[in-house]
């Protein structure tokens, strides 16, 4: 199975920053330390090109982002400090995701350790994503004319609201968002199927609550392939989060999605999305549960 990674290009934040970017270099040695013997194959990707970018970002804020003249404001909503390496980083990081499409397209499954930047809007970032790696690949496998129709599922705990409205009027891509409903981001988008969790709402209830998402995604609509976000942040012990699900919770939740994917037959990339415990540890443990799930399905 083909694992894209970019931890090697820094995220340059000052200390005590409440993003975990730790999170990717730790994920990245401890599948190399406990899958060694699997048929596993980390690569690091190509960037995103600018003509990917550009089909799902505004040619004039990608201008400001690449040259550093996002204002203030435009950069305080990110979260994060506007740097070159942070526009490289983020580059890097939606080619990954590209990348992993087509690996999925020719093995079944592939993964991204990193994206799921899915605040990124057309002409603006927000909540630590400055570019939608999301839909920059849908759009870039389109338009290498390999699918017609990509399924987003987007099991992050905050809603995929960038990812939204980029894709509010394309009927090829359907957007699939469970999510908690007092997360954020506070003033929610419409996605072609949103499922809005209250606080604190268990394994059972999640797993009944996906299950019938994915039944009506892949019901109403027929997908060539599926980009998957597993965020890890419906944890229980999430600093962000507001649900409560457990490590078993989450493992099961990938399952479900890799079950439903490969019975209807659809090839599937997947990226980590969000994960902020206070123990980074706990979040990498998920993380790597999802890529485990992901190579027992591809196997």
């Amino acid at each position: 199975m083909k694992i894209f990674y970019t931890d090697t290009f820094s995220i340059p934040l000052p200390e005590n920053h409440s993003f975990p970017k730790d999170k990717y270099r730790l994920l990245r040695i401890q599948i190399l330390e406990k899958l060694g013997a699997q048929p596993v194959d980390l690569q690091v990707p190509e960037p995103a090109t600018y003509e990917d970018i550009i089909r799902t970002h505004d040619p004039v804020y990608i201008h400001r982002l690449q040259s550093g003249e996002l204002s203030a404001k435009e950069v305080r909503r990110v979260g994060f400090p506007w740097s070159a390496e942070m526009v490289r980083r983020a580059r890097y990081s939606a080619g990954a995701t590209i990348e992993a499409c087509r690996a999925a397209l020719e093995e079944g499954i592939a993964v991204n350790l990193g994206g799921g930047t899915h605040h990124a809007f057309s002409d603006h970032g927000q909540g630590y994503c400055w570019l939608n790696d999301g839909v920059i690949a849908a759009r870039a496998i389109q338009a290498e004319g390999l699918v017609k129709n990509i399924l987003i599922i987007d099991c992050d705990v905050h809603q995929g609201n960038g990812t939204a409205v980029i894709v509010k009027n394309d009927p090829t891509i359907f957007t699939f968002s469970i999510h908690g409903k007092n997360n954020f981001p506070h003033h929610k988008e419409i996605s072609d199927l949103d499922v809005e969790l209250a606080d604190g709402t268990e394994d059972a209830e999640y797993l009944k609550a996906l299950e019938n998402g994915l039944d009506a995604s892949m019901q109403n609509f027929k997908a060539d392939l599926v980009i998957y976000l597993a965020g890890a942040d419906p944890y229980e012990d999430d600093r962000f989060g507001r649900l409560a699900l457990t490590k078993k919770g989450l493992a099961e939740r990938d399952r479900l999605v890799f079950q439903n994917c490969l019975a209807a037959g659809l090839p599937t990339a997947v990226t980590m999305a969000g994960g902020y415990a206070p123990n980074v540890q706990d979040t990498v443990d998920i993380h790597f549960q999802t890529v485990l799930s992901a190579l027992e399905f591809k196997n």
